[in-house]
């Protein structure tokens, strides 16, 4: 976790740097392709466990929360309630938030989820990402996270039979 500017010279260089992260640089990154395969990894996982998988890319934050210092946990906490991935039957709502700007994810897990994976298999995926990130590999590092992901809820939400998807699969761009 990368530690936020205090200072106002420190709050207006990461403001910036969210200005200039736009909405191509989402579609550069996850590309259609990229996108589809990520939904189809989530729906795969939701077949071998009972949680629900979400996630949401966003380029930037607006430019007030980047100079407000709202942090990456803080941000997807918010999405985290936006989406209603709290709101599964089983408290089983995982969100994987990934700003773009400052190469970060996040995971938020519903208490449900929360109370059986603890915060060094949650790193262990985030990192996956963030070093494919930096390599410039999107792709295959969010998918390799998503399959690390599944895995390790499957051994904790065993798939239960007929039990409807409650969240969408598609990943989110904002």
């Amino acid at each position: 976790m990368t530690a936020l500017p205090s200072s106002f010279n420190g709050r207006c260089k990461r403001a910036l740097k969210h200005a200039s992260t736009t909405a191509r640089a989402a579609r550069q990154a996850f590309p259609t392709a990229t996108l589809r395969a990520i939904e189809e990894a989530i729906a795969r996982g939701e077949a071998i466990h009972s949680a629900e998988v979400r996630l949401i890319v966003e380029p930037a934050l607006g430019l007030e929360a980047a100079f407000k210092n709202v942090s990456n946990r803080e941000r997807a906490l918010a999405l985290f309630a936006q989406y209603g991935i709290w709101d599964t039957e089983e408290n089983c709502g995982v969100l994987i938030y990934i700003n773009l700007a400052e190469r970060q994810v996040d995971i938020v897990a519903d208490r449900n989820v929360g109370r059986r994976i603890g915060a060094p298999e949650w790193q262990a995926i985030c990192q996956t990402m963030t070093q494919g990130f930096a390599n410039g590999d999107y792709h295959n590092s969010t998918l390799a996270a998503l399959d690390t992901l599944n895995e390790l809820l499957s051994r904790h939400f065993p798939p239960r039979d007929g039990r409807p998807n409650q969240l969408p699969n598609a990943a989110i761009v904002i």
